[in-house]
């Protein structure tokens, strides 16, 4: 089996701290996380499942990627690029190279999801992704941008029109960014634990082999 690469939506989830010494590098949900990527990895599913927010997401991106140049002054376009360093994989958003600056584009599902305020923004899920998008695209800084677009009327149900028909409001308040600014010291623990999280995947593998061997009838 070929070492497991870990996509950067993953990370967040491999940096939680252990509680206890006993845990060793990787915490008790880490490893429980771990054991759920050997899952799809063995029954080759993704467990990742639909919602109506992301269907909104992937239907209204090109609105989003335009409301955010127009507001920033940008011309950016979507990324189609796929980047591995042998730990991480990852496909961004955008990318700005004469800045070397990436965006990580989040479109939020109503004016209640939205946030206002770049403390309702910060998220160490988040934060993690956009650190490991610095480093495949060797950048000084991500952008966490969520922009707030009409929802399309056939996702929208039964909410009230008002929270989602949102064209008319100032575009300049309807996104809110937040920078993850690069941090080496950050970025060498998050390989650290990257690599423990790599050695414990290909132990769980193992014994899940173990704990369903093949049966062979006797001779």
């Amino acid at each position: 089996m070929k070492d497991v690469l870990f996509r950067c939506s993953s990370i967040g989830r491999l940096m939680t701290d252990p509680k206890t010494k006993s845990e060793g590098i990787l915490s008790v949900g880490a490893k429980t996380y771990i054991r759920e990527l050997a899952m799809q990895e063995i029954f080759g599913v993704d467990f990742e499942v639909s919602s109506k927010a992301m269907e909104k997401g992937i239907e209204v991106e090109p609105e989003s990627i335009a409301l955010l140049n127009r507001v920033r002054g940008l011309s950016l376009t979507k990324n189609e690029e796929r980047r591995s360093d042998g730990l991480l994989t990852g496909s961004c958003d955008l990318y700005d190279s004469s800045r070397k600056r990436g965006h990580d584009l989040k479109s939020s599902w109503s004016i209640a999801t939205f946030p206002g305020w770049i403390v309702d923004c910060q998220d160490k899920i988040y934060e993690w992704q956009c650190r490991g998008y610095i480093k495949l695209w060797d950048a000084d800084e991500w952008q966490v941008d969520y922009a707030l677009v009409d929802t399309p009327e056939h996702l929208i149900g039964y909410e009230p029109l008002p929270m989602h028909i949102v064209s008319h409001i100032p575009e300049h308040m309807r996104l809110t960014s937040w920078v993850v600014k690069r941090d080496a010291g950050k970025e060498e623990r998050m390989v650290e634990r990257l690599q423990a999280a790599r050695e414990h995947f290909a132990q769980v593998i193992q014994e899940f082999d173990s704990i369903h061997p093949i049966f062979k009838e006797a001779a």
